[in-house]
């Protein structure tokens, strides 16, 4: 019991409120809301250094992951994995880069002004799209409504990229990568359970790809894996009370949840 005592993060009582309620948000946020995954890396790096704070989070976002892909392992939408997972593995290899020469003041400026882009971009669009239909019923004509991932194959496939990229470089520069891909999928115009399915594929694989770079930068430690053991059961429970919110979100509801959350997301990452 000493050694293992021993091995536990010297965290104050306040610092592990935090990293508990940050757990919570993980397993909440894989289950239920993708995008609130980023309160948890604030928390956590309040509590902890930022640089090993990733690292922590990282292995307890895995075990979200796992259980996201058990909920919603019939739901994903494979040919937007397909477009989104070379670059985004790309992505994660241009973060480590990144990573090892930015400070973190840096880094969360640099995804801050990317998430409120592409917030602008994504609302812009919808916006377009929404007096397109209005202009078109008043013509008498009657507009289809948008598939899953329904835009010109080029166009769709690019899109696929460039989001894979930045979400491969948000994930691995501070796991923030749950508002950028968020926006994708509601581009996308996914029902509820198909773009958390899809979210959590997307998320377990990249995930998992990124275990050996953090490694390699020395990240992952034996107190690190004993804090993170301390926490599975707390994104066990988040992710259960997830499953349960999610089949009850209506769709208006879960989308302007997204881009709320996405807004704060960036808001806090320029002001923190």
């Amino acid at each position: 019991m000493p050694e293992l005592a021993a091995l536990v993060p010297a965290l104050g009582i306040g610092a592990w409120l935090l990293v508990a309620a940050g757990a919570l948000i993980v397993g909440f946020s894989k289950t239920a809301l993708p995008g609130a995954g980023t309160i948890a890396v604030g928390l956590f790096a309040l509590a902890m250094p930022a640089k090993e704070s990733t690292a922590a989070l990282l292995l307890l976002l895995i075990v979200g992951d796992m259980t996201a892909l058990w909920v919603y392992r019939r739901e994903p939408d494979l040919r937007t994995l397909v477009r989104l997972l070379p670059s985004a593995m790309i992505g994660v290899v241009i973060g480590v880069f990144y990573f090892a020469h930015v400070d973190g003041p840096g880094v969360r400026l640099t995804i801050g002004v990317i998430l409120l882009a592409l917030v602008l971009v994504t609302v812009t669009r919808r916006q377009l799209a929404q007096r397109r239909s209005v202009a078109a019923a008043r013509a008498g004509r009657e507009e289809a409504p948008a598939a899953v991932g329904s835009q010109p194959g080029l166009a769709a496939t690019a899109q696929g990229v460039g989001y894979g990229l930045m979400g491969g470089f948000t994930t691995m520069v501070a796991n923030a990568a749950g508002p950028v891909m968020s926006l994708y999928f509601y581009a996308m115009r996914m029902p509820v359970l198909t773009f958390l399915g899809t979210s959590a594929w997307y998320f377990a694989i990249v995930n998992l790809f990124k275990v050996p770079f953090s490694a390699g930068l020395g990240l992952i430690t034996r107190e690190t894996l004993v804090m993170d053991a301390l926490l599975v059961p707390v994104v066990l429970l988040g992710a259960f009370l997830g499953s349960r919110v999610a089949r009850r979100i209506p769709q208006k509801v879960f989308e302007n949840l997204i881009l709320v959350l996405t807004v704060a997301a960036a808001v806090g990452l320029l002001v923190i």
